[in-house]
């Protein structure tokens, strides 16, 4: 403790102490005020013909709907590996720890100073000669240092309030990079599901059209058919081959981008059924617009916001002056052995101030860059948002007409295979040509695939409505 004998001193420092506390409300600069939206109030669309499924709030875990385990081991694999979610973790820690620095600065400073000295004075100079000659001295020095800015202006406060703003910008930048990656894995599962289930036909395929061909040539030794047929039959026969071919390699890229996004390269995926896949639920009608506040990017992108709002109160506090307390309290002394007497204390406590009287417009030019900064922040935000919005309504629109497009494709198919099992037996009782068999098995294939897809690209638009929602919804009303 800093004894004194001068209580002038004391109660100038408590004066200004109090009124610290009484300006500890000012700071300049805009208050953050949310800005008002622009989009709809809903989106006002059903997505099916039938009731919605959804309860009143959904799993976060959304992918688990899917009901596969596989789906499953492999989001949590990525979370636990995927080295983007990794960085961006360590992106979020850096945040946070530059927002303590910050912080920091609320409270004094305290530094422990000491020094030691042997010194020389020289006999040659007015001070020696007047002193009668060169003197040889130590010095000997231990104090307390303090330091504090009194935040009259809300300097401080408003870089808390934009380091704050940015921590928080970056937990939800992680949060939007897990979403992602989860949305990543489960399409690119799906993918790999609808492949199998593309090559599980073709492969069919292959063997319908091998049993083809030996019935032509069965049909040409026994003078009942031509070498064009022949010629026809391993026409589509390689055709189904090279179409084999290229579902495996395809199957084989997905299987490696899952690799990647789950940290694991070289994964290796046991073929699967994708027609056990189930449908997940579908959100009810009318689903509000303010769903889409709870995403991760809309929430980063307003965080954005409220740091660049608050850097301008940072920028105008510098038209103010800048007010310190400072201070030390310890003990000199020639001699080690009393350097902790009674006589060897030393102190100083001071208040300095610092203002700006001309700096050829610097503090405006930077109050103008903050300002600039908000307005392309304030932007963002709502691009962001009306972003969000396109990609929801983007969603219940694909969902609602794979629907539809997924019935006729069924029908289709259910067409294609009954023509083609009619135009075999025609065939071969000789009422027909082979090009009806040909075009009733490149039909039937074709319709065979394009239901596989139109069933993959349902389930693919209902991760893009997770994805697109923030990973989840609640009924409106």
């Amino acid at each position: 403790m800093i004894r004194s004998n001068r209580p002038p001193m004391k109660i100038g420092l408590f004066s200004m102490l109090t009124a610290t506390i009484v300006l500890a409300g000012c700071a300049v600069g805009p208050d953050y005020k949310r800005p008002d939206s622009t989009l709809p109030e809903s989106y006002g669309m059903a997505t099916e013909a039938v009731p919605a499924t959804a309860s009143a709030a959904v799993n976060p875990d959304w992918w688990m709907l899917f009901g596969d385990a596989g789906l499953d081991a492999l989001v949590q694999q990525a979370l636990a590996a995927n080295q983007d979610l990794q960085a961006a973790i360590a992106r979020l820690e850096a945040a946070e720890a530059y927002a303590r620095e910050v912080g920091a600065d609320y409270y004094p400073t305290l530094n422990l100073e000491g020094a030691s000295s042997r010194t020389r004075s020289s006999g040659e100079t007015y001070t020696g000669q007047k002193s009668g000659g060169a003197a040889t001295f130590n010095n000997r020095r231990v104090n307390g240092a303090l330091s504090y800015e009194l935040d009259l202006w809300g300097r401080i406060r408003r870089q808390n309030e934009a380091a704050g703003a940015e921590a928080l910008a970056s937990r939800f930048a992680r949060d939007a990079i897990r979403l992602t990656l989860i949305g990543q894995v489960s399409s690119e599962y799906l993918a790999l599901r609808s492949h199998d289930a593309e090559i599980a036909v073709s492969q069919n395929t292959v063997a319908s059209r091998e049993n083809t061909l030996r019935i032509v040539r069965a049909r040409l030794e026994a003078g009942n058919a031509s070498g064009l047929e022949v010629a026809q039959a391993e026409n589509t026969l390689a055709a189904a081959q090279s179409q084999l071919a290229q579902l495996k390699r395809l199957r084989g890229l997905s299987e490696n981008r899952l690799g990647v996004l789950t940290g694991q390269p070289g994964l290796r995926i046991p073929a699967g059924d994708f027609a056990k896949l189930p449908l997940p639920p579908t959100p009810p009608e009318g689903l509000p617009s303010s769903l889409i506040e709870a995403r991760p990017d809309v929430r980063q992108a307003e965080e954005k916001l409220v740091a660049a709002n608050a850097r301008i109160g940072v920028a105008k506090a510098a038209y103010f002056p800048t007010i310190s307390l400072t201070g030390i309290y310890g003990s000199e002394s020639m001699a080690l052995a009393n350097l902790f007497s009674g006589g060897a204390v030393v102190w100083s406590a001071a208040v300095g101030l610092s203002m700006p009287i001309f700096d050829a417009g610097r503090t405006g030019a930077r109050v103008d860059q903050a300002s600039a900064a908000q307005k392309e922040a304030l932007a963002n935000y709502r691009m962001t948002m009306q972003t969000a919005f396109r990609e929801v309504a983007d969603a219940l629109v694909s969902l609602r007409e794979l629907a539809e497009e997924e019935q006729a494709n069924i029908a289709q198919l259910e067409s294609a295979r009954r023509s083609l099992k009619l135009s075999q037996a025609r065939y071969e009782a000789g009422y027909s040509g082979f090009l009806d068999v040909l075009e009733a098995q490149r039909t039937s294939n074709i319709a065979e695939l394009t239901y596989l897809n139109s069933r993959k690209n349902r389930l693919t638009a209902a991760v893009d409505l997770f994805k697109a929602l923030g990973g989840g919804w609640r009924e409106a009303g």
